[in-house]
């Protein structure tokens, strides 16, 4: 409908034009808006305005004089101009009920859009260590990163999901040394105590509880297993109670035959092996949560060297080098001058122990990207926005000044009716996100965690978000779908098993006919859902090009409150001793099934299902989490 207010506005400009009562000026952007207040209208132009300099007249003039020569259509009911100059269509019933048809005819393509025009751009998030399970921190950049992601597909963009392994530094021999020390462990208890394995783990596991419940270590002899492994790792060390599950699989694979190795031979394998074992389990992680990575890329392959002798940060820094960047100070470190691309100070690439700083590694895998992509979006943590400047700088310096762009995300609350869930780093304990998805769904825990911005704080009560009532947001949606989807059966006459072979829009279409008169739909309620249902192609736009997939749940919300209140006000369906008109109800159960498909496509852009049946909705699915001790090891696609 814009488009057809559009080609009228140029119309009547023109014609004014001709007849005199405008000036010649080339006419731009005609600044069409839905206006905030629907008693200003279905559509607003500030044509007016946009054109008073170049036109050299009052806006109140020109829009008067655009009213005036505008061509009758049946599809606008009236015209107003409005304040300063404000131009007001106010379309007939039948041409704003259209909206429906719109969305029935085109379906899960509705609000799509030529706005990324096939841009590949490349989105990067979570990108946690492959030492450890991720946690609900993790767990929010996987559901805002994928729902960035699908928002940008449906508005054009080549979109690649790509990961980063940090599996290149120190923490990999922390990782390996706590899994190797363990290992020692339990074999040590199984011949002191004569337990097996199982029995092992076990006083393991109540050694580190005991730990970690003695928070003013006032109780040492509890917890001396636990005690004697932070000691001998001096403190630097992975202490969850994954890592005796790790161990624990090396005892049951291998026996006891690590420990006639050395340290350094039996760290190394352990490490290698349960860092596949751990990206496994990652992976596992993020397709529970209904999000598959593209790309795996892994730190270490930026410096593996090739035929020439030379590897991917090598090349990096010699391109950097020769463009004169770089620079050595008096005791041979190199430097990069991002000074020079504003930031506050130069930064140090290699040290003058001839070890490379992680920024070295930033700058190769940035450069590597650009390699395969036209724009870049990573997604970091609050706590490394002073990181921003340094990498933007690099990125600029090897001629990227505009491809290159973070989003912050703040951290997660973890509740539990009200209550702060405690967790410690120095203990080793946290909910794991894992943990999350099996006790609250997949569901829930997305649409939650994707509720707010980036860049705001996020409370999330696990009590709450498993609550099946109107209380709960992701409820609230689902169960409007839910709704629909019942009426749409009892319309056409089907049972819930009959309607999953048959499939909803079969359904929908026995229900409401082949055809159906929108102009039939004249109430309040039926114009405020129109008018919600009109909104979201504009929506889908701002939510890609300000980075901002978490406005969906707020549409979807206000949509199903929409159709409650439609609901609530006009009957669908003839019922015992309410008879109605016959065409009257298959336009209202027209509008049900487009307001039942819009649900759908904003719950797919947020990663969250549209169940059909009340016995669908989202609600507590148990299942066992996958530790990285018990996943399956498999192929890890590298980059």
């Amino acid at each position: 409908m814009p488009e057809k207010i559009e080609e009228l506005v140029r119309a009547a400009i023109a014609a004014a034009q001709e007849a005199g009562d405008l000036p010649e000026f080339e006419v731009g952007d005609l600044g069409f808006e839905r206006p905030a207040d629907p008693s200003n209208g279905d559509w607003s132009s500030t044509v007016a305005m946009r054109s008073a300099k170049l036109a050299r007249r009052a806006p109140r003039q020109i829009a008067d004089a655009i009213v005036s020569h505008l061509p009758e259509d049946p599809s606008v009911d009236r015209v107003e101009v409005a304040g300063p100059g404000f131009i007001n269509f106010y379309l007939a019933t039948a041409s704003a009920n259209e909206v429906f048809r719109t969305v029935r005819e085109q379906g899960a393509d509705y609000a799509r859009s030529s706005m990324g025009a096939g841009t590949k751009v490349q989105v990067e998030f979570v990108s946690a260590n492959p030492v450890g399970p991720l946690h609900i921190g993790h767990g929010r950049w996987v559901a805002i990163g994928d729902s960035l992601c699908r928002v940008l597909e449906h508005v054009g963009y080549d979109v690649e999901r790509e990961y980063y392994v940090n599996d290149h530094g120190s923490q990999m021999d922390v990782f390996g040394h706590s899994i190797s020390m363990r290992y020692q462990q339990l074999l040590s208890v199984m011949g002191e105590r004569g337990v097996s394995l199982d029995g092992s783990r076990e006083v393991l596991l109540a050694d580190r509880e005991a730990f970690v419940a003695d928070e003013g270590d006032e109780r040492p002899e509890t917890h001396p297993l636990t005690d004697a492994f932070n000691e001998a790792l001096g403190g630097n060390a992975y202490g969850g109670d994954y890592i005796v599950d790790i161990a624990a699989r090396f005892v049951t694979e291998d026996g006891d035959r690590w420990l006639a190795t050395s340290e350094g031979e039996r760290m190394a394998e352990f490490r290698e092996r349960a860092y596949l074992w751990m990206l496994d389990s990652i992976r596992g992680t993020c397709h529970e949560a209904r999000c598959d990575f593209d790309v795996w890329f892994s730190e270490r392959s930026l410096y593996v060297k090739g035929e020439d002798g030379t590897s991917a940060v090598d090349r990096a820094l010699a391109a950097l080098d020769e463009m004169g960047h770089l620079y050595r100070d008096e005791a041979g470190a190199l430097w990069f001058r991002s000074t020079t691309f504003g930031d506050d100070k130069d930064r140090v690439l290699i040290k003058t122990n001839g070890e490379y700083t992680y920024f070295a590694s930033d700058v190769a895998y940035h450069w590597n990207k650009f390699q395969r992509v036209d724009h870049v979006i990573d997604i970091w943590g609050a706590d490394h926005h002073g990181y921003i400047q340094r990498v933007q700088s690099a990125c600029e310096a090897l001629g990227y000044p505009t491809q290159f762009e973070v989003l912050l995300g703040q951290l997660v609350n973890l509740l539990r009716d009200g209550s702060p869930v405690r967790m410690s780093k120095r203990k080793g304990t946290m909910v794991t996100f894992d943990e999350l998805l099996a006790e609250v769904g997949a569901d829930a825990t997305r649409y939650t965690l994707i509720s707010k911005s980036s860049n705001q704080m996020i409370d999330f009560d696990i009590e709450r978000v498993k609550r099946q009532d109107n209380t709960n947001p992701v409820y609230y949606v689902q169960y409007a779908h839910a709704r629909i989807c019942s009426i749409l059966r009892r319309g056409a006459g089907v049972t819930v098993e009959e309607a999953a072979e048959l499939g909803m829009d079969e359904v929908a279409r026995r229900a409401v006919g082949e055809s159906y008169d929108l102009g039939l739909l004249s109430d309040a309620s039926e114009a405020a859902l129109a008018r919600k249902i009109g909104e979201l192609p504009s929506l889908v736009e701002s939510c890609a090009r300000d980075r901002a997939p978490f406005r969906l749940t707020h549409y979807a919300e206000e949509l199903a409150g929409e159709f409650h209140s439609f609901y609530a006000a006009c009957q669908v369906l003839p019922g015992k001793g309410r008879p109605m008109d016959e065409e009257l109800s298959h336009a209202r159960l027209a509008a049900c099934d487009a307001t039942r498909r819009v649900l759908a496509l904003v719950l797919t852009l947020v990663g969250v299902d549209a169940p059909k049946s009340v016995e669908g909705l989202a609600r507590l699915r148990p299942r066992a989490p996958g530790p990285g001790a018990t996943a399956a090891p498999g192929p890890v696609p590298f980059v």
